[in-house]
């Protein structure tokens, strides 16, 4: 059952939202708070469906509240509500991250709209999360061998920075588990996580796979397309097999991390990536060639090295 919060000072106005929401629906559950000071106590202690908050009031006002709010459980959507209602004013609090804005007195339709918009919402926040939470089960690590023990802490002291991280180990140790979990528990955990096998693309198509191409750069491209790279911005971008790939396509790899731009096949205009990859390899020329050129440029730069079977046993 949705559990909504008014936060408004004025009584009159608190019980003509309480009377309109428990009449468009017997599920809703609807709590008050006659200020900023006492919906953040509330807040705290529940974790609402929708809150619908003031702007001007007493000890703490609604622009304060959101930004609170937002810190502290930011999957709630806040409707902003104001008697002063004015553009700059609605559009400075949508930036900070309010669902909507509404003027007083509300229009019925309006807000009942908006009421159901914002639950639908939650709703897919929290079902998101759930499946988030499920597909990152088939990723989970078992073990509690040392060997696994010291890839989980490194993987702990990592995840959380800006590193670029080589990935080596035999076939079948788990490379693509560990690049999974590096995602999962780092601050890009919310962008893509991309993957390329690089062993598994034609030596002529990488580049193009990597950094896109515009059109007509070769026969076959009737469009542009953006490359790897690009996909991964603002997430992280897993190379698999990377020591397969050509010395010609190696180079390019290495520039792009070096200078995080990359540049379409075709044009020679470069494209800004922020994209820390992860890469793995089964000790070829790249690893040499790939720590030679960090350590050249002082970059951060970290390798987890898996245990083979023999040294990961009773796990």
């Amino acid at each position: 059952m949705p559990n909504i919060l008014i936060i408004e000072d004025e009584a009159a106005i608190r019980r003509v939202l309480v009377k309109i929401l428990t009449e468009e629906s017997k599920e809703y559950q609807v709590e008050e708070a006659e200020d900023g000071v006492a919906g953040m106590e509330k807040l705290k202690e529940t974790d609402y469906d929708l809150v619908l908050c003031d702007i001007k009031m007493p000890k703490m006002d609604g622009i304060e509240v959101l930004e609170a709010t937002k810190k502290i459980k930011p999957e709630i959507p806040i409707v902003m509500i104001s008697g002063h209602g004015d553009l700059d004013t609605a559009v400075n609090t949508m930036r900070m991250g309010a669902f909507d804005y509404i003027s007083k007195p509300p229009d019925l339709n309006r807000l009942l709209n908006t009421v159901r918009n914002a639950l639908d919402r939650k709703s897919l926040v929290t079902e998101n999360t759930m499946l988030k939470k499920k597909v990152g089960k088939k990723y989970e690590m078992v073990g509690e061998s040392e060997a696994i023990s010291k890839i989980k802490e490194i993987i702990e002291k990592v995840a959380p920075t800006e590193a670029r991280v080589l990935i080596t180990g035999p076939n079948g140790t788990g490379k693509e588990l560990v690049a999974h979990w590096l995602h999962e528990k780092s601050d890009r955990s919310k962008g893509a996580l991309v993957e390329v096998n690089c062993a598994a693309i034609p030596a002529e198509l990488i580049e193009s796979e990597l950094f896109g191409h515009v059109k007509g750069a070769f026969t076959s491209a009737v469009k542009d397309r953006a490359g790897k790279f690009e996909t991964a911005n603002g997430g992280t971008l897993f190379l698999d097999e990377i020591g397969d790939m050509s010395l010609s396509a190696q180079a390019k790899v290495l520039r792009a991390l070096q200078e995080n731009k990359v540049s379409r096949v075709g044009n020679d205009k470069d494209i800004q990536v922020d994209v820390p990859p992860e890469e793995t390899e089964e000790y070829r020329n790249f690893a040499t060639t790939w720590w030679a050129h960090r350590s050249a440029a002082g970059s951060s730069s970290s390798t987890t090295t898996l245990p083979c079977g023999r040294q990961s046993t009773n796990c």
